[in-house]
């Protein structure tokens, strides 16, 4: 039996992904096999587009950042929502509700094989809640499951030369995320340095991963060739 938490980045939800209904049912079709194997999943999930929207839509009235962060943490709900309810309909032993803190989700977790739930309290991303997630039940690994194959040296987007990485320290990782400062809501990083310092202080592994492709997720849970960047202690 592995516990896995599992950080889905809001911009896999966005209708620009080829075949997204498709992804959903490919995702749920993963976690049914798991719980089969007595796995237990904790899931958070990302706000995307509809967090961006939403927040840039107030930040011309809201100048605080923690107002606006909770208009974010409001589409990390709604987007969980939407998985909860599919995990659910699928049968799949899910819990009943949207976790509010990590705490909640530990107790949930324990009676139910799989939790999913959005962002908590202002400043932390939901990768930074997923690997507190993880640390705190005990489990084995956290994925974080992005837009991205691997971790590269620089911005892959603006840098054609960018270099990627298979695998990392987690004081390397720190190097090339940089500040943990929380500045402005909606923006994000490959990981957030907030969530990659408490990894790094816990010595938690981190499976970092492309996806869009349900089945490097797979393969991340049961410790195959995910395809992307390991964080380890070292």
């Amino acid at each position: 039996m592995t516990t896995v938490i599992v950080a889905l980045g809001g911009s896999l939800l966005r209708p620009e992904i080829e075949e997204r209904h498709s992804w959903l049912e490919e995702l749920v079709s993963v976690i049914r096999d798991r719980v089969s194997m007595n796995d237990r999943i904790g899931i958070v999930v990302g706000g995307g587009a509809p967090a961006r929207e939403g927040i840039e839509l107030a930040r011309p009235m809201i100048s605080d950042e923690s107002h606006l962060d909770k208009i974010g943490i409001a589409a990390t709900r709604l987007n969980a929502t939407i998985l909860r309810e599919s995990l659910s309909d699928s049968g799949i032993p899910v819990s009943g509700t949207i976790p509010k803190s990590i705490d909640e989700a530990v107790l949930l977790l324990e009676t139910r094989q799989v939790v999913v739930m959005g962002g908590t309290n202002p400043g932390h991303t939901t990768d930074a809640v997923a690997i507190r997630f993880a640390i705190s039940s005990g489990a084995d690994k956290c994925i974080i499951a992005t837009n991205v194959p691997k971790v590269f040296d620089s911005d892959p987007k603006s840098n054609p030369d960018a270099i990627p990485y298979d695998s990392l320290t987690h004081d390397q990782l720190l190097q090339i995320i940089g500040s943990s400062e929380h500045t402005r809501a909606g923006t994000s990083q490959v990981v957030d340095p907030v969530g990659a310092i408490d990894a790094s202080e816990s010595g938690l592994t981190l499976n970092i991963l492309d996806g869009r492709n349900v089945n490097l997720i797979r393969e991340a849970i049961v410790g195959g060739d995910f395809q992307g960047t390991e964080v380890r202690g070292g």
